[in-house]
């Protein structure tokens, strides 16, 4: 269990900058498009549409096996069947290198989860752009029922009864059906999941102009360095909700100097990822590229750049208190500068350090900007000294191909190890979500023998035997605690039961905090970006047991989660909790979400004090179960 202990702050503070990255779903959830270093194409809906004569990357090709795994699940196919092309879509997204580079050394059934004849379809869909397979599937059911699989909460399982027994064909019918009686009144359902239905279609409805950050970013890094590599560019930023660092992203806004604005802008509306112009100017352009995504560039000139980034970073809330506090102060502010009220004069910007500077406050962080208490902060010279992906020391949920992941452990270790970290916690999930290549007692055993065996042959780097153990709808775990006792760390979930009240979930998650053996609450509201809202619990409680116990909660790092968000996170800390963020990497390239949790954490106002694994080993293994060895 964890201990009141805390670190003094790291040595090195940076800030968190963009690359490009995997961003992929949970692997647990059936997927509704996995992700690579490369953009997804299925950024709205599950049934993924590549233009013709693109690039197939490797994003394509597991989103692909996803739609053909949910499409068999639809059509009532075996379960192995079914969990076959999601572990072919894993493996997949797992592949530390281009798919199209393993079909070319002929190596795709070598692939682990990948078979002959989905070795096949892989290698058709990169020759030709399609999957015949996937197109014979999808002439099966009316576009209308494949879209009822984009509906949160809507999995195959009631997608096909409400098409076979009720005759929905769209997704308008689905909301029809929910109102009028029909969808509770089908045996073993009820009007509780009807009204969980109509909550899902109308949340729906309120995002599908948003995209997660993990889907958007990998898009605007890839045209960001189409267009600094051929255009003659000064300077180049993200702006907006994407600049902050916002779990779901809109419109994407680009800023830039340049000596040749004409020329960036015929670059920017001529990249082979555009779809279509939306408008064409010497100052502001807009796009949409083949994701669907819209992005507008504005060139700006070089003495307004600080305070034109400044307003079009935001928030709306950010912007508004700080244009009230400037006009107490006999200043108004607006893209262009601050002016003097009585005299008219204005004062432009070429950094958003001078600007903040000259409101006589700190430089506030773009992801601190959402009008929650930073301007006044920022005045008093008392910001927070926010965590960054520097002062993380190790991951501590990780998965490996004993459960649902797509590698051996030792190359866990070595990503780990490339990272500079100096630890890894091993938490392969417990067998009793019925996930295939969960553990049993025997096989855990069994792994914790291996691992204190590799563990024991690494210099410099441990590595510790963990468990995502699932917690039970009662609040019991899924292992016994003489098992759980034998770990190093054990990081506990829900995965199932996800519309118990309230009360019941919030006693559930409580019971599982209070156990002596568990060391951190994984993903702890469930949520799945676009597909599955939180479920209904009463954090203030949790946090409040979380505290007690010294028992740290995850900010999950998956681009899919973001779990706990930043306001659920803040106030966690305000409370005293320890938080601990994870990637929940599945394979080596999901280490690199790191910067999606570090981002939900700065958000949150978190230092690195109130990161867990932030700690030297020395400092760490003092705070949790780690076994004596």
């Amino acid at each position: 269990m964890l201990k009141s202990a805390r670190r003094t702050k790291p040595r090195n503070i940076i800030a968190v900058t963009p690359c490009v990255l995997t961003c992929s779903q949970d692997s647990r959830d059936a997927p509704a498009g996995v992700g690579s270093r490369r953009p997804i194409t299925a950024i709205f809906h599950n049934r993924i549409s590549i233009p013709q004569g693109a690039h197939v990357n490797n994003a394509d090709v597991a989103a692909t096996l996803s739609e053909v795994a949910a499409l068999l699940d639809l059509k009532n196919e075996s379960g192995f069947k079914v969990r076959a092309y999601y572990n072919a879509a894993r493996a997949v997204d797992g592949l530390a290198e281009e798919i199209r580079d393993v079909a070319a050394r002929g190596s795709l059934k070598n692939i682990k989860g990948v078979g002959s004849s989905t070795a096949e379809r892989i290698d058709e869909l990169l020759q030709t752009g399609s999957m015949k397979y996937l197109e014979s599937l999808r002439s099966e059911f009316p576009s209308g029922v494949r879209d009822l699989l984009g509906v949160p909460g809507v999995g195959p399982s009631l997608a096909r009864r409400v098409y076979q027994e009720l005759g929905v064909e769209s997704v308008e019918q689905l909301r029809e059906a929910s109102e009028d009686g029909r969808l509770a009144a089908l045996s073993g359902l009820g009007e509780k999941t009807a009204q969980n239905v109509l909550r899902n279609l109308s949340r729906a409805n309120k995002r599908e102009s948003r995209i997660s950050l993990g889907k958007a970013l990998p898009v605007v890094e890839e045209l960001m360095q189409a267009l600094e590599n051929k255009a003659p560019l000064r300077q180049l930023t993200t702006a907006g909700s994407l600049r902050r660092w916002a779990p779901t992203i809109g419109d994407i806004d680009l800023m830039a100097t340049s000596v040749d604005p004409d020329r960036v802008m015929e670059v920017f509306v001529s990249l082979p990822q555009v779809s279509q112009v939306l408008a064409h100017g010497s100052t502001k352009s807009a796009i949409l590229t083949d994701n669907g995504l819209q992005v507008d560039l504005r060139i700006v000139p070089d003495e307004s750049f600080g305070a034109l980034l400044q307003h079009f970073t935001g928030s709306k809330d950010h912007n508004i208190e700080l244009r009230e506090y400037s006009l107490h102060r006999g200043l108004s502010l607006n893209e262009y500068g601050i002016a003097e009220v009585e005299t008219g004069q204005r004062r432009t910007f070429d950094d958003e350090h001078a600007f903040y500077e000259a409101l006589e406050m700190a430089y506030i962080e773009p992801e601190l900007r959402q009008g929650a208490g930073e301007i006044a902060a920022a005045r008093a010279r008392s910001l927070p000294d926010l965590v960054t992906t520097r002062d993380i020391r190790g991951d501590l949920h990780a998965h490996s191909e004993w459960s649902d992941g797509s590698v051996p452990i030792e190359s866990m270790v070595e990503a780990a190890r490339a990272r500079g970290y100096e630890y890894m916690a091993i938490t392969d999930h417990s067998g009793g979500i019925g996930l295939a290549g969960g553990l049993n007692p025997e096989r855990l055993l069994e792994q914790i023998g291996y691992i204190r065996r590799l563990d024991a042959s690494l210099e410099g780097f441990r590595l510790l035997s963990g468990s995502e153990v699932d917690i039970k709808r009662d609040g019991s775990l899924d292992f016994p605690d003489e098992l759980l006792a034998q770990l190093d760390w054990v990081i506990a979930s829900v995965h199932s039961g996800f519309t118990q009240t309230r009360e019941q979930m919030t006693d559930r998650i409580i019971r599982a905090i209070e156990n002596p053996h568990v060391d951190a609450i994984a993903h702890p509201t469930g949520r799945l970006i676009g597909r599955r809202e939180p479920y209904e619990v009463d954090l203030e409680r949790v946090f409040e047991t979380a505290a007690r116990t010294g028992t740290a909660l995850e900010i999950n790092s998956f681009p899919d989660r973001l779990d706990l968000v930043d306001t659920h996170a803040r106030r966690a800390r305000e409370l005293g909790v320890m938080l601990v963020v994870n990637t929940d990497a599945h394979s080596p390239l999901h280490l690199d979400n790191i910067i999606y949790g570090i981002a939900m954490a700065r958000r949150a106002w978190v230092e690195p004090e109130g990161v867990l694994n932030t700690l030297p080993f020395s400092e760490l293994r003092a705070q949790i179960s780690c076994v004596e060895r």
